[in-house]
This record gives C-alpha cells, structure tokens and sequence, in this order.
C-alpha cells in the first residue's frame, strides 16, 4: 500500500507557494512525515469516479446498521478489515476493505438531485454567478497532457449533469459516450475518405478567408485546435483503448457482464493511455419507493465492477497512481417511509476511496445508529476535494480568475489528514 510521501521542498513547489503561509498543520504533518522517510514518490495521477446517481442508500451499502430499527433489516457482512462492515451484497468488495477508505459522515446543504450533483462533482454549492469547474476538469487543466491522443476526461454513461470545464473553459467539459460495447460516438465519418479529404480541404479554405481580417478573434475560438485534435483522435490507435473486446473473457467475467461492469474495464483501459478522468455512472439510486428490493439490484451491479476494478489496476500496477472514488449526490434516510423507500438525506452520507495515495482499511466518521441527524467528524464536501487533489499533487488553495473576474479556489475545504498521512 503506498501513501503520498514528499519531500516539504516538493510540498510547496506542487503549491506554487513559495511562502510558509501556506504550510497548515495538515502540510506540515504531510511534509515532515516525507522528510522522516527519507524518499519521495509520484502523486496520483488519474480518477476514476463511479457515480452512484440518484443518491445511494449508506444503509445498504458501505455504512450498515445491522440490528437496529433504521436498517429495515439490512444484514451486515464481514470485511477483510476486522470491525469494519459492508451491507450485505458486497462480498466481493469487503475482500478488497484493506485498499479502501469509507468515510461516513459526509455532509451537504444540498439535497435536490441538481444541486447535490453539481455540489459532489465540483466541491462548491451552485451559485448563479460562476460555473465551477469539475473535479475531472480541474485534474486535466493541472495534470501534463503527455501522449494522450483521446480526450482526458470522459463521461461513461452520462447523466443530465454531466461533469463541466466550468470557468476553465468548454475544452474540458467531459467526453460523453455510453456502452464501451458500442463505437466510440463521432469518430468515424460519415462519407467516403476522398470527400471527407475535400471537405477539409475546403473548410480551410474558408478559415484562411475569414482569417484575413478577423485572425485574433479566430484564434480565441480554438476552432482550428479543436478540428486538429478532433481529426487526431479518429484517427488514432489509442480508441482501442475504449474497446473491451479486446480484453480476455475471463477479464470481462470479473467486472460482470452489464454496462456497468464494461465501463469500469474501459475506465481502466482509459487510464493505460494517460486519461485524467473517467466517470461511470450507475443510475437508479433514487429509491423512494421499494427501497431495499432496488438497491439490492443495484448493489449486485455494484459489487463484481469495483471489486474487479481494483484488483484490476492494482495487478497492473496501477491502484498507486489512480483514485478510485464511489458515490453519489448525497444518501438516504435512515427512516424508512410508507412505501418502503428512503428518501434524499444529504446528512451523513458515505463515500468509498481507494488507490492514489489514499490510506486504506479505515473508516473517517459514524452515523447515529438512532438515525439523528449529526455524525461524528462531519467530513464537508469541499473537504473530500482538497483531500483529491492534495493526493495528485494539486494544491487546493490555488486561485483562479473566471471570465468575469473573480478569484475563484480549487476547493474551500481542508485536506483531511488519516486518508493521506503514512500509514504507521
């Protein structure tokens, strides 16, 4: 298991500080256990984020209250971490509990759908004066292109809200698509290869006219750069990477034979090529009627994908250079109402971590087993931010300009120091 280890020296260059301003006793814990070791190593340098749209139930998932009144009789399952459970359902995954981090007690004002997704993705609660940008763009405006030829921040499956370049700019919107079962949309043409070299052919013969006299506001468009890096990636070897047939059948076998499974094994193979960030959504949390008999599907979908994932990238070498997050835009509530369901309770939710430098086998808070409304070390959503981006080297206090020119942080939390200091 690897942990973020740095030297104080690389703490602040990864900043761009250079005063001990920024050095919070977070940083300094950070800094001074690196300097103990003696070494340094890489940040992470990927995300992978299984969404859970719809606000998964914490009760039949990774925080089980097995006994009590607000389980609805939910059983719990042992986990490779002695005294930390898993709902039942996730027997796959609680073999893997030592590489993940669960953390219980996350907190949000946000309990509408939209508003809780924008929150959850970009760490800042809607504000009709900015766009923030998504955590996946955030990572591609900061992260080194390097030899990627397809987009860096893909949307599997993607939602009504799907991830944003915000004030960052609309290069680093998401990459959409669906089932990796399917082509890759927009990258075969539609005409023959002889037209196809005419149409180009003849659009730019346009451009150079329209260049003539308007050149600077045609280079603000990036409408050349974007056709460039268009006609690159249909044309490049790197979209097999999108193509899980390629992979053995016993591989696909373990991540499950659903779209779901086969987004995580193309995540995966995305993140071989040097993207950024991938998305895979998993719908149909929304279970206010039927709740147990829903998430109980769900779960079944869940369990084989991530569990596969991350036995997946750790034998490839890759767990320590990629995040694996899993959740959604805030939990359920502990009462169970006439229907059977829960309904959206964004007070004491949970979410799963592993890989990147994330220190796993432990849990970060706890929930009322009574079902109240305070857990213990509330963790807030711009925290878990800061804590993403601290582990791939990106400083969270970095300031931005919007369009309209307000300064604008990465994130407004604080990095929550058990999931990034050396394991002991």
């Amino acid at each position: 298991m690897r942990h973020l280890s740095l030297h104080r020296r690389s703490f602040l260059r990864l900043a761009g500080l250079a005063g001990a301003t920024w050095l919070t006793p977070i940083g300094e814990h950070l800094a001074r256990a690196a300097e103990q070791r003696g070494k340094t190593s890489e940040p992470a340098q990927s995300v992978i984020m299984l969404w859970m749209q719809g606000g998964p139930s914490q009760l039949e998932t990774f925080d089980p209250h097995p006994g009590t009144r607000i389980a609805g009789g939910t059983k719990a399952i042992r986990t490779s971490v002695p005294g930390i459970q898993l709902a039942e359902g996730l027997e796959r995954l609680a073999e893997q509990m030592q590489h993940i981090s669960l953390i219980r007690s996350m907190v949000s004002k946000e309990g509408d759908h939209e508003r809780g997704t924008y929150t959850l993705k970009t760490g800042f609660r809607p504000d009709p004066t900015v766009v923030h940008p998504a955590l996946g763009a955030i990572i591609c405006h900061q992260l080194p292109v390097g030899s990627t030829e397809v987009p860096r921040h893909i949307s599997i499956f993607p939602n009504a809200w799907p991830p944003r370049g915000g004030y960052l700019g609309d290069r680093y919107d998401a990459f959409l698509m669906g089932d990796p079962a399917g082509p890759v949309p927009d990258t075969i043409s539609a005409v023959t290869p002889a037209r196809d070299e005419r149409r180009i052919q003849h659009l730019n013969l346009i451009d150079a006219a329209f260049a003539r006299s308007r050149a600077e506001r045609m280079e603000k468009t990036l409408h050349q750069e974007t056709i460039r890096h268009a006609r690159k990636m249909m044309t490049s070897e790197q979209l097999k990477a999108f193509d899980v047939s390629l992979e053995p059948a016993s591989v696909r076998a373990e991540y499950g034979d659903t779209p779901f499974g086969r987004g995580c094994l193309a995540a995966r193979r995305l993140i071989e090529v040097g993207v950024r960030c991938v998305e895979v959504n998993l719908g149909n949390w929304d279970t206010h009627v039927n709740n147990h008999e829903l998430t109980r599907e769900l779960v079944r979908t869940l369990d084989p994908a991530f569990a596969a994932l991350l036995k997946d990238l750790r034998s490839r070498g890759l767990l320590d250079k990629t995040i694996v997050m899993c959740l959604g835009e805030f939990g359920r509530t502990p009462n169970i109402n006439p229907a059977g369901g829960r309904d959206h309770w964004p007070t004491g939710f949970s979410v799963a971590l592993a890989g990147g430098g994330i220190r796993g086998g432990q849990v970060i808070g706890a929930t009322d087993p009574e079902g109240g409304p305070k857990p213990a070390e509330p963790v807030q959503v711009g925290d878990l931010h800061a804590t993403i981006l601290t582990a791939l080297g990106i400083s969270p206090a970095t300031v931005n300009q919007t369009p309209i020119g307000r300064t604008v942080r990465f994130a407004e939390g604080k990095a929550i120091p058990q999931l990034l200091e050396e394991s002991t």
